[in-house]
């Protein structure tokens, strides 16, 4: 398999492809090295611990206070279950900002490049702007206790496209999974209509402390038989007021509203104002029975 800085091939990070034995730590402090000879048994040393609570809004771990965004762009990572339209939401993202914003996306699957197919195939950005994570293991894993394979395909679309922003959409995993904040600075945890009116007081550190929760798929209610007025009651309470989207990502609904709270967070973090105000000129809000733009395949 090719790595990352193999340009001209595809950008594929495979979880064997990288010496990696450590787990913790900044991003200033990382040290790999490139090898493809040698095996991994995809093992990550993690624990799946016991947690006493459904986690705290108020009390989630804030991002890391750093400054030379030059060595790692402003990080946004996107996770959730799987089916609840991540990968819909990175390529409208894309679609939206791309023309106002500097973009790069890195994408995680355990054992294929499915979703950065998807997103190569509907043009989300110039495919050299785009890496493929293979985790081999629990999604959460390698975005939370062993994120090094993630953090070298950051920096290294940031030294060489120097973006303002990269995304990084973790595998499908349950609400317990977060991102470490070594990695993302900025989180969003996407569920889906679909999953019933009763996953937001489910709980979990997806669903609480996310910077953004995002309910995706609005479009299903009727269909599934979920109340969105229980799902916005029941999100506001586990998240103590946190903020909130309903949205149907493949229909561009609700992702202005997304794009413009990550930029404001961005914009605050990396000190340009200017970031915040190049979504001006960007589409408008959508309405709700607007058709999809066409894309090719579902997620």
């Amino acid at each position: 398999m090719q790595t990352a800085n193999d340009h001209g091939k595809v950008p594929f990070i495979q979880s064997g492809s990288m010496d990696h034995g450590h787990h913790h730590g900044s991003d200033d402090n990382h040290s790999h090295t490139h090898g493809h000879a040698h095996s991994h048994s995809h093992e990550h040393g993690h624990t799946h611990e016991h947690m006493e609570g459904p986690g705290e809004f108020l009390s989630r771990d804030g991002p890391l206070s750093r400054r030379d965004w030059s060595a790692r762009a402003f990080t946004v990572g996107i996770g959730g279950p799987v089916g609840s339209g991540k990968t819909a939401l990175v390529l409208a993202l894309c679609r939206y900002l791309s023309q106002q914003v500097s973009l790069a996306v890195v994408t995680n699957d355990i054992f294929t490049r499915e979703d950065w197919e998807f997103l190569v195939k509907n043009k989300a950005l110039p495919e050299e702007r785009m890496r493929a994570v293979e985790t081999g293991g629990c999604p959460h894993a390698a975005i939370r206790e062993d994120y090094a394979l993630n953090m070298e395909a950051v920096k290294e679309l940031t030294e060489c496209y120097h973006p303002a922003m990269v995304i990084v959409e973790s595998g499908g995993d349950n609400l317990a999974a977060n991102f470490s904040r070594e990695l993302a600075d900025f989180i969003i945890y996407v569920i889906d209509v679909a999953g019933g009116d009763k996953v937001p007081r489910k709980g979990g550190p997806g669903i609480t402390q996310s910077d953004l929760l995002v309910i995706n798929k609005t479009d299903l209610a009727e269909a599934v038989g979920a109340d969105l007025g229980v799902m916005d009651r029941e999100a506001n309470q586990m998240r103590q007021g946190g903020p909130t989207i309903f949205a149907q990502c493949k229909h561009m609904v609700g992702v202005p509203a997304i794009a413009r709270h990550v930029l404001e967070v961005c914009a605050i973090a990396t000190g340009d104002p200017d970031l915040y105000n190049r979504i001006k000129d960007a589409a408008p809000e959508p309405d709700a029975d607007a058709g999809a733009e066409a894309t090719n395949g579902t997620h």
